[in-house]
């Protein structure tokens, strides 16, 4: 059976679905994985691992570059980076049970996302400071515990790892673009993104099994996408060749466009399916803590050609001036990496209708936010589509078993984006409207 971070607890209607957890690979080390552990897909070794490590409240070292290649082989050879991968990842230590004992608190279904500079205070110890039972570390830690661990691991020193393609890759356009605005070369190691894209490597491509769409599955599912508005956007984005925009000009375009996809987000409420469960204060809060990630969502999926197409030939005509380029934060920065590689991600996928539908739903139900009447059940909900999307990525995409952790693992970064925009300057925005479409415009055509 599955389990998720409360481990006895199956799928809220679903029995079939539990039974193929074991056709899935850890999202740490690539091993068998035994389900839902601490909020991600896991095997048995780096659960314990992982448990252990923040139960003990352990800190590590890593005698290399802090970018080791975590394998099942070759995951205890740095305990560092193979706890630094649990975080980045999005292990909820939170969901660890404070008296150590089997079963977890149950805090949350997905991943968690936590900012760099908390991951760096959980592995320099500082979050630990003033507590017992430090210990300092770089030996293998052996998980004798897991099933098929530790016996034929060899004893080899770890090579230094090389730059996943996620770090190395080339960026197209926005290299000369970045070049051009700010005169800083842009890194070809990328400290953002690693865990989003270089772990489905580990993960060999089983065989499909054909089956059927679990009939509840596909009527939850009809209902998602029944209440989407999939209908073109409305908000003029058509500019004559030659023009000149301004950046009050396009200043003015993105908040209309903003307000046109929030407008769809509250229609979109007041259609789902599960409408009627929850009361009007838990879906003020939702909203009012939701709706710049829906935004992102929406635009990186459903109406990504409008973005990517008409929005980026008007910011093409946009020049942005000597002080806006010079005045241009870190932090805006950060967002524009960033929204590049979702951008590719996704477009690498191409989500579908359902997809999108089920994620949307699932990130809107975050039982996580503040002043929620009734947390537990949003929990119930957000598993209930937690398990929907699973299953219909499995059924349509049997040859992808990667699929789904893939789509699950690009919440928690819609929602780190959604948070780093609020601190960019709002005059700050149309340039960088305008390097991020500029850049996956390009990106785009030269694949």
């Amino acid at each position: 059976a599955i389990q998720g971070t409360h481990e006895s607890e199956r799928s809220p209607y679903a029995g079939g679905l539990d039974d193929r957890v074991d056709q899935r690979t850890c999202l740490i080390c690539g091993d068998r994985a035994t389900g839902l552990h601490y909020g991600i897909i896991s095997c048995e070794g780096c659960k314990g691992f992982f448990k252990r490590s923040i139960c003990n409240k352990r800190v590590y070292r890593c005698s290399r570059d802090k970018n080791c290649v975590m394998s099942r082989k070759q995951r205890n050879r740095c305990q560092y980076c193979r706890l630094l991968k649990c975080l980045q990842m999005g292990m909820n230590r939170k969901a660890i049970r404070e008296d150590g004992m089997p079963g977890g608190r149950n805090k949350s279904i997905g991943p968690v996302q936590i900012s760099e500079e908390e991951i760096e205070r959980i592995m320099s110890g500082q979050e630990f400071e003033g507590e017992a039972n430090i210990s300092w570390s770089n030996n293998g830690d052996s998980d004798h515990s897991s099933p098929g661990n530790g016996v034929s691991e060899s004893n080899q020193p770890s090579p230094v790892s090389t730059p996943s393609s996620s770090r190395s890759v080339e960026l197209n356009g926005f290299t000369a673009l970045r070049d051009q605005y700010i005169g800083t070369p842009v890194s070809t190691h990328y400290q953002y993104l690693p865990h989003l894209f270089s772990y489905s490597a580990h993960s060999a491509l089983l065989p499909p099994q054909t089956r059927s769409l679990d009939p509840q599955s596909h009527s939850l599912i009809n209902q998602l996408v029944s209440a989407e508005d999939l209908e073109p956007l409305g908000t003029p984005m058509l500019i004559e060749d030659g023009y000149k925009v301004t950046q009050a000009e396009l200043f003015a375009l993105l908040c209309r466009l903003a307000d046109e996809l929030l407008f769809r987000q509250i229609a979109w409420i007041k259609k789902l399916p599960f409408f009627c469960e929850l009361s009007i204060k838990d879906y003020t809060c939702l909203l009012g803590s939701t709706w710049q990630e829906l935004i992102l969502l929406s635009s990186l999926t459903v109406y990504s050609k409008q973005i990517f197409g008409d929005l980026a030939d008007v910011t093409s005509k946009y020049s942005p001036s000597d002080d806006e380029l010079h005045r241009f934060s870190e932090e805006g920065m950060e967002v524009m990496e960033r929204l590049i590689y979702l951008y590719r991600k996704f477009n690498q996928l191409k989500v579908s209708n359902e997809e999108y539908a089920c994620m949307k739903a699932i990130n809107f139900l975050n039982q996580d936010i503040r002043g929620l009447a009734n947390a537990s059940q949003l929990e119930q909900l957000n598993k209930r589509y937690w398990y929907v999307c699973q299953d219909f990525t499995e059924y349509k995409y049997p040859h992808q078993p990667n699929r789904f952790p893939d789509l699950m693992m690009c919440l928690p970064e819609i929602r780190y984006i959604a948070g780093k925009m609020v601190n960019v300057p709002l005059e700050q925005l149309p340039l960088l409207f305008k390097a991020v479409l500029h850049s996956c415009k390009t990106s785009v055509s030269k694949e």
